[in-house]
């Protein structure tokens, strides 16, 4: 089986899609993710360029990655400078990245007319940067932006950019489809003649979805040859997306004969896509490929009767090999199975409790009706297991809260730097405390208030930091009366995790998903009740 090499840039291609914006946890959250799935390269972004990204590739080294490795982003040395003098190179190399990728014109009119500078003198900026990278110990991957249109206009000229590369010691020459616009039968073409052209050369393809052919296009490459894929996680990327990352593993693995992360971990293709989304704070399309709600949805009659005697008459593949599930009677089954490993992964043993199974499973089913999503919410799944199971012991009971808005500068009928405190009473064991916190926001507030009454009860609240806190409408033709999604991350010297909340109310959303963040934090710390 041929051994097909995955390098994902959600982290930068994905972050650039219109409305999604990644924080620093989001980004580590998610290079853990991509490295359990088995991903080979995780593009982070372009160090040095913002305090965010400089602050990702110091972090990012401290984690315990078992198989993927980090890139840095970066262009080749500017015109008239040498490899060795130029401050986009030392940053790449600064960053600490075993991988450097950096991206060089291969198209002529791009040299001359955006470049401004001789084709030869971009050949040179190619080999210079790249023999200099190698210098360094670094593995490079050299992207040949706009490849396709290069080639298209200059084949010489796009041939002799790679060559450059190749000869310079790239470890792998990813063509680009920059603009998207290319067709599959034109990408097998091309890159079939730079394959021809530098025999053991590992060829990569790097493709945008304009035109729809993303995926088909990336697939057409390594049919000719290819044998590194690029692409975000569903697709996120800028103006319609990149290739979709997912939907072209589970492609080159099922159809293609393929080895990417194999068929065990293939079988999480469904929660990576669902994790990311939710934390770019993003849907999975319902009829997106393989991983999409609908993606193995059947409706009555005829059809659902032929789905359960003869389910590949209208599956193209397992459901279960991609961790999805056929939306019919079998599925039930598979909605235990998969809950009832989730579950011990939690540290709760459901086969203990095979009677509670489906009964807990109906109870998800309902909430993620109402607008729950556990995917990122092991924290609010753990609490709620432990609910179902009679377990569950509440640390603190709520007795009421009031949260006050004030602005106090007078700025017209606009608020400016408006400050919010927050008063709860709860009880914890036999004692009822009141106390008052503030907070630039409510949450904010609210996390203050309850810090201060329940810390001298239970240290290990202080260790634990809200780092992320996302806002969700789910119903927005109902205006201000729509439903709102919340879900906090929280973060203490072990780990991080998520929790949510869900109601008409954005503060009463946010303050049960603050008590689910705290009280699983106890419970992750096996702190008893008082």
């Amino acid at each position: 089986m041929t051994r097909i090499f995955t390098y994902d840039s959600t982290l930068r291609d994905g972050e650039q899609s219109e409305g999604i914006t990644l924080s620093l946890e989001d980004k580590l959250r998610i290079v853990e993710r991509l490295d359990a799935f088995g991903v080979d390269a995780i593009e982070g972004g372009f160090p040095a360029s913002n305090p965010k990204d400089i602050a990702f590739f110091e972090r990012v080294q401290e984690l315990p990655l078992k198989r993927a490795r980090i890139a840095a982003f970066g262009s080749t040395c500017k015109k008239g400078v040498a490899a060795a003098d130029d401050q986009g190179l030392a940053d790449l190399l600064a960053s600490g990245a075993p991988i450097v990728t950096i991206v060089g014109k291969t198209w002529d009119a791009q040299v001359t007319r955006a470049l401004l500078t001789t084709l030869d003198e971009n050949l040179r900026m190619i080999r210079d940067s790249v023999a200099y990278l190698k210098q360094q110990g670094r593995e490079v991957v050299f992207d040949a932006e706009h490849f396709f249109d290069g080639y298209k206009a200059n084949p010489a000229y796009a041939l002799a950019c790679v060559r450059a590369a190749s000869e310079a010691g790239a470890d792998s020459i990813d063509l680009c489809e920059t603009n998207g616009g290319a067709l599959p039968h034109e990408v097998g073409e091309i890159v079939a003649a730079v394959v021809r052209e530098l025999p053991g050369q590992r060829i990569g393809i790097h493709c945008h979805n304009d035109s729809g052919c993303a995926v088909a296009n990336t697939l057409a490459a390594v049919r000719a040859g290819a044998t590194q894929v690029q692409g975000t996680v569903n697709g996120f990327g800028e103006r319609v997306g990149n290739c979709d990352l997912l939907t072209t593993i589970a492609d080159l693995e099922l159809k293609m004969g393929c080895t990417t992360v194999g068929p065990d971990k293939l079988r999480q293709l469904t929660s990576v896509s669902q994790f990311v989304a939710e934390t770019c704070n993003m849907a999975v399309p319902a009829h997106h490929p393989y991983t999409g709600a609908s993606a193995f949805a059947h409706k009555g009659g005829l059809h659902a009767s032929a789905i359960a005697r003869f389910p590949e008459a209208y599956e193209h593949a397992r459901p279960e090999s991609v961790g999805n599930a056929t939306r019919m009677l079998v599925s039930e089954l598979a909605g235990k199975a998969s809950l009832v490993a989730k579950a011990a992964s939690l540290g709760v043993d459901l086969a203990e409790h095979p009677e509670q199974a489906q009964a807990i499973l109906d109870d998800i089913k309902a909430r993620e009706a109402q607008g729950y999503s556990y995917e990122v919410a092991d924290g609010s799944l753990a609490v709620l297991l432990q609910w179902h199971l009679g377990t569950y012991r509440p640390h603190f009971t709520l007795e009421s809260f009031r949260v006050i808005v004030d602005d106090h500068e007078d700025t017209g009928a606009r608020a400016k730097d408006a400050m919010s405190e927050a008063t709860i009473k709860i009880h914890v064991g036999d004692e009822r405390f009141v106390a008052t916190g503030e907070g630039t926001g409510p949450v904010g507030a609210l996390d203050n208030a309850l810090r201060l009454a329940i810390t001298q009860f239970f240290p290990e609240v202080a260790g634990m930091e809200l780092v992320d806190y996302k806002v969700r409408i789910l119903d927005e033709n109902v205006g201000t009366g729509a439903i709102t999604r919340v879900v906090i991350t929280t973060r203490d010297a072990d780990g991080t995790w998520g929790t949510i909340g869900v109601s008409e109310n954005i503060i009463e959303a946010s303050w049960n998903a603050l008590v689910d963040s705290i009280e699983y934090g106890l419970m992750r710390c096996n702190v008893p009740p008082s």
